[in-house]
């Protein structure tokens, strides 16, 4: 809606423009003649500095600002040429999350300063600031309390009217509970996924525009930026107040394109953006799992670290020659009984755990653990500023089979898909109704 009246705005009666002549022109339920003109010219570089949303006003103030505390706060540095894409996103966020307050409000849910204020404390703690120095940290990057504010507000809104609107009118019978039991039976052995999503919705007219604003987030997250970060602040889904986790889904529990983007990916890899109906999504692979089947991955693990610290003022030639040592020293490892030994002769230190699961390591290490044998050492591996490091298996307790989950886990599992898909819905609805006017 947004970027339709954008062009719209734009827009005005001049020289005719023939556009696919030849082509079939696509109908989307339109009734689109096939040789379609268009009088005048869209142009896609003017960016109106004010939106008024039924009566209420964004700034441009707004949208800097907004833009400032989502980059700030996680430290993301943004390319001048993506300036622009970003700032139509948080634009469209911006009015989203007007219509959402406004339409709370029509239904007398208000969320008061004290509860605004709370909030505000608990994201800050989350930050490892106190309210003061969260404060003085937007005004520093661009940003304001007011902002962060703002948006704690809208969620906080949205929520609540989904508890009342859309939840108490949210049904799961028992015989659907039953009947998922029993294809969790029919799929045991099966591979079930651990997913976050960010999920953008794309109409016709900006598909394309959605689609390059995707690949710009992934290219974002492969730099470093956290999954997290962009599902939060930009995903239209509601699993966006939760960093956009899906919990553990089955291929028959989610749409076709997405199980088939899944099925291919490793543990800690992104895909997209894959089309969907109705938009886009980016996928994120947490963790993978059998269905009621033992996990490889669930086995615990007995380890000794060898971790070895550099010097502060190695160039790259010194740090290389002493991670070189390090591998050498740690290959004469002949199961944990001589690790102290080696870890003296190198001046390593020595740390051991007795209970780590091979799914709590990171994706890197994961299938190296899973082909390591008893007494066998990792590859060395580490940075510069945390030093070189290798992991001694000492042990290992392989995993039983898993626990079925509850029906009441199932149920509420289903419950929260049910009001997702109604929360889209009526966000949908309400920008289908909205009056938004720029200048």
């Amino acid at each position: 809606m947004v970027a339709g009246l954008l062009l719209a705005g734009a827009a005005g009666i001049g020289a005719a423009q023939t556009v696919g002549d030849q082509a079939q022109t696509p109908q989307a339920g339109l009734n689109l003649p096939q040789n379609l003109q268009i009088f005048g010219k869209a142009d896609p570089n003017i960016r109106k500095p004010t939106a008024i949303v039924n009566d209420a006003v964004i700034t441009g103030t707004d949208v800097d600002q907004r833009m400032s505390m989502i980059t700030g706060l996680r430290g993301i540095q943004v390319r001048e040429e993506e300036r622009d894409q970003l700032r139509l996103q948080v634009l469209r966020q911006l009015i989203d999350e007007t219509l959402q307050i406004q339409e709370a409000k029509n239904n007398e849910i208000t969320v008061s300063p004290q509860e605004i204020e709370q909030s505000f404390t608990r994201v800050s703690r989350n930050f490892e600031r106190n309210p003061e120095q969260m404060r003085a940290y937007l005004t520093q990057i661009g940003s304001s309390e007011r902002s962060l504010k703002r948006q704690i507000e809208g969620e906080l809104a949205w929520q609540r009217l989904l508890r009342r609107r859309v939840e108490p009118f949210i049904s799961v019978g028992d015989e659907e509970v039953k009947a998922i039991i029993d294809r969790l039976e029919q799929a045991k052995g099966t591979e079930e996924y651990n997913l976050r999503e960010v999920y953008l919705s794309a109409p016709p007219e900006r598909a394309a525009e959605v689609g390059e604003a995707m690949k710009t987030m992934v290219a974002k997250m492969r730099e470093g930026a956290p999954f997290e970060y962009f599902a939060t602040n930009f995903s239209e889904a509601t699993t966006k107040s939760v960093g956009g986790d899906l919990g553990w889904v089955r291929p028959a529990m989610i749409p076709p394109q997405l199980a088939a983007a899944a099925s291919s990916m490793q543990v800690g890899q992104i895909a997209g953006p894959i089309e969907v109906p109705g938009g886009y999504s980016l996928l994120y692979l947490v963790d993978k799992r059998t269905v009621l089947g033992a996990d490889p991955r669930d086995a615990k693990l007995s380890l000794r670290q060898l971790a070895l610290k550099f010097p502060a003022g190695l160039n790259q030639a010194q740090l290389q020659a002493r991670a070189a040592d390090f591998a050498k020293a740690t290959q004469a490892i002949q199961g944990c009984g001589n690790v102290s030994k080696v870890a003296q002769t190198i001046g390593a230190e020595v740390v051991d755990n007795d209970a780590i699961r091979i799914r709590d390591l990171p994706p890197q290490l994961q299938d190296i653990m899973l082909k390591l044998q008893v007494g066998q050492a990792t590859p060395p591996f580490g940075s510069p500023e945390d030093g070189v490091r290798v992991l001694v298996l000492c042990g290992r307790d392989d995993p039983r089979v898993a626990a079925q989950p509850s029906a009441a886990q199932i149920q509420q599992g289903l419950e929260q898909e049910r009001v997702n898909l109604r929360a889209q819905r009526m966000l949908r609805d309400l920008r289908r109704d909205a009056i938004v006017e720029y200048r």
